[in-house]
């Protein structure tokens, strides 16, 4: 089978596609700096084969996490890629795995610089290219519908409620139940339902906790806590990072004056998320495995603990992965493996989802974004989706599988991994920025694939 570049690209006078575009200037760069394949691939994690099949186009180098592996390894600057630069701090990146010495962090309160991890600005990403003549010829590429066109409608109403709305207080209980609904509806990715509520939501919580005092203004608090983990959990989903930010802080300050210490643990996963997602993973990491030790199950620990600790475990596999950090990321998934194995069954406890097939989805995803293709798929085929809990953790799962399929030059299965996503959760397909930038990339080298283009249209891609 033909596995070279798109068609559209062969045809005479077309233009070099971005992905392959990439390619050529690290190859430039690489050259420039004297260094063989096998050196950059040391550097960057890679076998020499694997750094030559991106240099050549072979495999499409469109990962942002990848295409900042190499702006740092060949000391060029990342706005060559088409990505804002990186200013956050270096030091300590490779944090120590291990618990002590550990350092709490709290909330943010100024974050100057946001960089989205599920993507970058297209527009921006050709001007620069374009700008990089002198390593290789600019590269054309038309801009996927923005991801504020496509959410604005979803997350309507979340910039006011930040600053107060007036909403009546409400039993403990009630409050409760209400918060029950809404963990279902993200879990099921039901996001059209969850945005036309949360927004009253939040402010219900918050009128409640002003007007709950004594022994129950901790449980109070804990609830609204609960509410912004949810709000931000979902402003990640739409991308919008700085709102996520500003609710993951006050989901943090709420949960620290409320009575629940795993309600405390997934705030700070929540600012963690955000953290990591805007650049800032030593501190992400850092402040993961702090909510750990914090909480870290004894002999007697329940489920609940067991979940949550499991989780943020996760999460830091994960985060250490996306910096670049293998070793960090075995070594915790291999802890979260561990207490999933004591947990001895996929729950849903705390809405955490976690257990031995939500251990495997992460390692589906740690192997991804270090670029081990292979290996995902490896991890993919060992795991049988129906074991997923929730429809949202489905979704993730295949939307990961077809990334690993991408990133292996693979469209048809990539383009098969999508349409199970569709399946499972069709609201994650619809609003995730790779779904839209893999869809693109299909529709520009794929167009014989059967159903692609009523594909894109069900997720609002813009017709080609």
């Amino acid at each position: 089978m033909d596995i070279g570049l798109p068609p559209a690209s062969r045809s005479p006078g077309a233009t070099t596609p971005a992905w392959r575009e990439a390619g050529a200037i690290v190859r430039a760069a690489r050259l420039r700096a004297g260094l063989t394949l096998a050196d950059l691939g040391r550097i960057c994690g890679y076998s020499a084969s694997q750094v030559s099949r991106y240099e050549r186009g072979i495999q499409p180098l469109t990962d942002v996490t990848l295409l900042r592996r190499f702006a740092d390894a060949l000391t060029i600057p990342h706005e060559v890629f088409g990505l804002a630069p990186r200013t956050y701090e270096r030091a300590g990146r490779h944090a120590e795995t291990a618990n002590n010495g550990l350092v709490a962090i709290c909330g943010p309160r100024v974050v100057p610089d946001f960089r989205l991890e599920d993507g970058d600005d297209p527009v921006r990403r050709r001007e620069l290219l374009a700008g990089a003549a002198g390593l290789a010829s600019a590269a054309f590429i038309a801009p996927v519908a923005s991801a504020e066109n496509r959410d604005s409608r979803l997350s309507a109403g979340f910039e006011d409620l930040l600053y107060g709305q007036p909403a009546e207080p409400v039993s403990l209980a009630t409050l409760q139940a209400a918060i029950g609904r809404k963990r279902e509806e993200f879990q099921t990715a039901r996001y059209d339902r969850l945005s036309s509520g949360l927004p009253s939501l939040i402010g219900t919580a918050v009128a409640t906790r002003q007007n709950t005092s004594g022994g129950l203004a901790g449980t109070a608090s804990s609830l609204l806590a609960e509410v912004y983990i949810i709000a931000t959990n979902f402003m990640v989903k739409l991308n919008d990072d700085p709102l996520a930010l500003t609710l993951a802080d006050r989901a943090l300050q709420s949960a620290e004056a409320g009575d629940d210490p795993l309600t405390l643990a997934d705030a700070r996963r929540a600012v963690a998320t955000v953290l990591r997602r805007t650049g800032r993973r030593a501190k992400a990491h850092g402040l993961l495995l702090s909510a750990a030790s914090a909480i870290e199950p004894e002999r007697n620990a329940t489920p609940e603990q067991l979940s949550m600790y499991g989780t943020l475990m996760q999460v830091a596999a994960y985060t250490a992965a996306v910096d670049g950090n293998r070793a960090a990321a075995q070594h915790l998934i291999g802890e979260a493996q561990a207490t999933a194995n004591r947990l001895g069954k996929d729950a849903n406890h705390r809405y955490t989802a976690f257990g031995p097939a939500n251990v495997t989805l992460y390692q589906v995803s740690i192997a991804q974004v270090l670029g081990d293709s292979g290996t995902a798929i490896d991890y993919a085929k060992t795991l049988n989706a129906v074991t997923i809990p929730t429809a949202e953790r489905r979704g993730r799962y295949w939307i990961d599988v077809a990334r690993a399929y991408h990133q292996w030059n693979k469209p048809e299965h990539c383009y098969r991994a999508l349409l199970s996503a569709e399946r499972a959760a069709p609201a994650e397909v619809r609003y995730r920025p790779p779904v839209h930038r893999m869809t693109d990339y299909l529709l520009r080298s794929n167009r014989g694939l059967p159903g692609l283009h009523s594909f894109a249209r069900r997720i609002n891609m813009p017709a080609l």
